[in-house]
């Protein structure tokens, strides 16, 4: 990789409402093997064909570009990115990089039982994974997949190889697993998992999203508070996190819920995102996107594909706008953007 000039610096990435992007969430592919029915149809999605996708050297060669800009952490995402064959030394890679980022990763988890202890060996510093229910009946019927106990194993494989606090990322959904939300963070409670629970967004691939299915952020509480006594954590504790924090009965233990829809946290967001196929985008429901493939392809230089990294993240939106009714929802799912 090229050196950067030298503007390279915490401000290179601000916004023009002052915002710093600090946090870059990296998707390595858009394939999963899940069938989550919230996120993509039973027979899946047109995924992108090998040529399409960032290459291993591509991508290390972007992150190093944004590290270099001022990113401070990389998660890795899909789709699935355990489904990646290259991942362990994509991580081990990244952790080589002179800008050395946090390295996270979010997951559903299955394959995690053989991959978390390499994973951590190559550079990985912490994991989320995504699991919206203990009950394995349930799990079938959210995920069209039999695979609760390979999450299980999964978990606990994480937490064994260091790669703590172990995240549970949950979204709640009406008449599915709202009634189970004290028995999920029970259950993470006693395995010493933090769980966060996050507001259903309209990111589906089938554009079915519903706003009056979705179990808000004031729902979660109100349900977890009738097993538990919640104590929120001071603002100044949250920074640029998207949870808001409770201690539960006292603590030390804590829960956080993510209001993205109802409460959303646009004024303090730090992240970017680059998809599989190398597009940036400066926010999850964005409109636009900045192909860097094709400056990577044409042989731009690093000065010239940072040019471009800046110039994304200076037309960045003050909010989402998810009630605004100008809101159109993203063509790409999820699964697609990474999240």
């Amino acid at each position: 990789m090229q050196d950067l000039p030298a503007p390279a610096s915490a401000g290179s990435l601000r916004d023009g409402y002052g915002r710093v992007a600090r946090d870059l969430r990296v998707s390595v592919t858009d394939r999963c093997n899940l069938r989550c029915t919230y996120c993509m149809p039973a027979e899946g999605l047109p995924w992108l064909a090998k040529p399409e996708m960032l290459t291993d050297d591509e991508l290390v060669r972007l992150v190093g570009i944004f590290t270099a800009l001022g990113v401070t952490q990389v998660r890795l995402t899909g789709g699935e990115p355990l489904l990646r064959r290259s991942l362990v030394d994509l991580v081990r890679r990244i952790a080589a990089l002179p800008e050395r980022p946090r390295i996270a990763m979010t997951t559903n988890g299955i394959a995690l039982d053989r991959l978390a202890a390499p994973l951590a060996d190559a550079g990985l510093d912490r994991v989320n994974v995504s699991l919206d229910t203990i009950d394995p009946q349930t799990f079938r019927e959210l995920t069209l997949r039999d695979r609760f106990a390979d999450v299980e194993r999964g978990l606990k494989a994480a937490a064994d190889a260091g790669l703590v606090p172990v995240k549970v990322n949950a979204v709640a959904m009406r008449g599915v697993n709202d009634t189970g939300v004290p028995d999920l963070l029970q259950w993470c409670l006693d395995r010493g998992y933090e769980l966060r629970f996050i507001e259903q967004m309209p990111l589906d691939a089938q554009h079915g999203w519903d706003r009056d299915r979705m179990v808000s952020a004031t729902e979660i509480r109100d349900r977890l508070g009738e097993r538990f006594g919640l104590t929120p954590l001071p603002d100044a504790d949250r920074g640029s996190a998207p949870a808001e924090r409770f201690l539960i009965d006292g603590g030390p233990a804590t829960v956080g819920v993510i209001a993205s829809v109802t409460a959303p946290f646009c004024g303090a967001c730090d992240r970017t995102r680059l998809t599989a196929d190398g597009q940036v985008r400066n926010c999850l429901f964005s409109q636009r996107e900045t192909d860097l493939r094709a400056l990577l392809r044409s042989g731009a230089d690093d000065e010239e594909i940072a040019a471009a990294i800046v110039g994304e993240m200076r037309v960045k939106r003050a909010g989402h706008g998810i009630d605004d009714p100008s809101f159109v929802q993203p063509d790409r799912p999820m699964s697609s953007i990474g999240g």
